[in-house]
Order: C-alpha cells, then sequence, then structure tokens
C-alpha cells in the first residue's frame, strides 16, 4: 500500500475543478481527472485520507467503462499514464494508475440514480411516504428489501450541500423529455448488466449512481461508474432483507461517522486508524472481486 495521496499541483496546465477527491485540470480539447485518497461524507471532505483509495476508484471505472462500452460510450481516452502528453511526463509516477485523460463533454446536470434495492435514502423515503422519487412501491417492503424490477430515481446535482431526489417528470422538465428517456433507459441497461457480472462475484450492487455528457448529440457515460464512492456493494453470502447490510463501500465510513458525537455541520473528525486501514481493505477488497484481477 502506498502513502496517501492528498492531491497535486500541475502548474502547466489550467485547473479546471477542484471537486471532493478529484483534481481535473484542462488538456487541450480534453481533461485529466486525478483521482485523490481524499473521502467525503455527508457532504464534507473528511481530514483523513484512505490509502490507494483514488488508484481503486480509476481502475475499477476503467475496468467498468470497458465493459459497458457497448451498452454507452463513455468519455475515458486513456488511463495510461504513459500515453499522457508530453508536459506530464516529470508528474507519471503521481499520476500513474490513478488518472484518466478523458473527452470533454456538456455534463447533464443531474444525478442519475437506480436502484434495486430498498436501503439508504430510498428506505427513508419510502418509509415517509411509500414512495422513492414519485414511484409508488408495494407496502410493507422491508429495509434492503430486492424490488420487483430495479427503478430509475432521479436527483438534483447540487455543488454544494445535499443533492435532492426529483421525480422523472421534473427531470424531463430540465433536460427534455427525449434525453430523459434515453439516460433512463441507458442506466437500467448499465445496472442490468453490471448486477449480472456482479452477482457471480458473490456481490449484489444494491444500488449505484451515473452521470451524464454531451458530445455532440451522443450521449456520454463520464465521471466514475460502480465504485465503493457512487455504489452500495453488499455480500451475496450474508445478505438478509429486513436489516441493514454489512458494505463493501463507503457506507462503512458513513456508518462510523453516525456512531460519533459530530453534528453534521461543523468541520468533520479525523478517522481512527483503524477506520482508516479498515476502509482501505473494504475498497481493495471489492475491486479484487469485481475485477477479477489480484493487485492494482
Amino acid at each position: 500500500m502506498d502513502t496517501a495521496f492528498a492531491g497535486i499541483a500541475i502548474p502547466e496546465l489550467l485547473l479546471f475543478k477542484k471537486g471532493k477527491v478529484r483534481d481535473v485540470y484542462e488538456i487541450d480539447d480534453k481533461l485529466l481527472i486525478v483521482a485523490t485518497d481524499r473521502i467525503s461524507a455527508f457532504d464534507f471532505v473528511l481530514p483523513s485520507l484512505i490509502p490507494d483509495k483514488g488508484k481503486i476508484l480509476t481502475q475499477l471505472s476503467k475496468f467498468w467503462f470497458e465493459f459497458t462500452s457497448l451498452v454507452c460510450p463513455n468519455h475515458l481516452v486513456s488511463a495510461d499514464a504513459s500515453t499522457f502528453p508530453p508536459v506530464l511526463a516529470k508528474y507519471r509516477g503521481l499520476l500513474d494508475k490513478r488518472t484518466m485523460l478523458v473527452k470533454k463533454t456538456k455534463v447533464v446536470p443531474i444525478e442519475c440514480v437506480v436502484r434495486g434495492y430498498l436501503s439508504g435514502s430510498g428506505w427513508k423515503e419510502y418509509k415517509a411516504v411509500g414512495k422513492v422519487s414519485g414511484i409508488k412501491l408495494p407496502a410493507k417492503l422491508r429495509e434492503s428489501e430486492q424490488l420487483n424490477e430495479p427503478i430509475f430515481t432521479p436527483s438534483t446535482k447540487a455543488e454544494v450541500g445535499h443533492d435532492e431526489n426529483i421525480t422523472f417528470k421534473q427531470m424531463q422538465k430540465t433536460v427534455g423529455n427525449a434525453l430523459a428517456n434515453k439516460i433512463r433507459r441507458t442506466s437500467l441497461e448499465l445496472y442490468q448488466k453490471a448486477s449480472l457480472h456482479a452477482l457471480s462475484r458473490g456481490i449484489i450492487i444494491a444500488d449505484t449512481k451515473f452521470e451524464f455528457g454531451l458530445a455532440g448529440d451522443d450521449l456520454v457515460l463520464v465521471d466514475e461508474i460502480f465504485t465503493p464512492d457512487s455504489s452500495r456493494f453488499w455480500p451475496l453470502a450474508t445478505y438478509e432483507p429486513g436489516r441493514g447490510q454489512p458494505s463493501l463501500d463507503k457506507q462503512f465510513v458513513r456508518d462510523y461517522l453516525e456512531s460519533t458525537a459530530w453534528d453534521k455541520k461543523s468541520d468533520p473528525p479525523a478517522l481512527p486508524p483503524a477506520i482508516i486501514e479498515k476502509t482501505a481493505q473494504k475498497y481493495l477488497e471489492i475491486f479484487k472481486l469485481l475485477s477479477g484481477k489480484s493487485e492494482l
């Protein structure tokens, strides 16, 4: 395991965006996405780093982009630092395995969430009103229960603060009927294809979120897909509806923070070394299980 990586300054390039866990630079007509080892929860970037996390997010996204390329094209140009433009040669050691060179797109301002199981904010909303994002669900469903069929539950894409669940009709008003329908259909196809693969590896993908962009008129998958930061992964062997599930994703960190006295309004606390180590182990385990690779 390498030393944790907080970020990188590349003065030769224009900083396009500094996200919660990614530093994004412009390079000609493309973007350079550097995944750091920062971790966020409850809309805060935590002061602790998770060693190798950025490499895992990048390498797992690369695996899934290749796996789903026939369902939807994606923005990945290269994840091989040795192929990056010469201006980046001196940074190659830092960028290796945690960086993607991608096409620029016009990002669709919607978080595209697919849920196959009832958990997280979907479970909270269902308990309150019997619906998720305006979709009425059967009565008496239990926490973590598998839905009859996966549902598409979009949300706003907030730069600051919480994303808010919206109905599909609200999404249609935001992006137009044709694009909304295409995104919903594509999201469900992506989830179904990845879920079957994950099940064959002993993993349930309970829910996940996608981001899409437009390259001209073409719909393009962007950001990351089916990673522990964007998905809820449960071991199939211990799955049991009616309770929360042990997770191989960021939920482990959220659960720890929920057990502390942190008010989710002030600066978040540092994670104890044992939680950092366990989180790193969970991220690496899910990478190996899903990709079939023995190392990063």
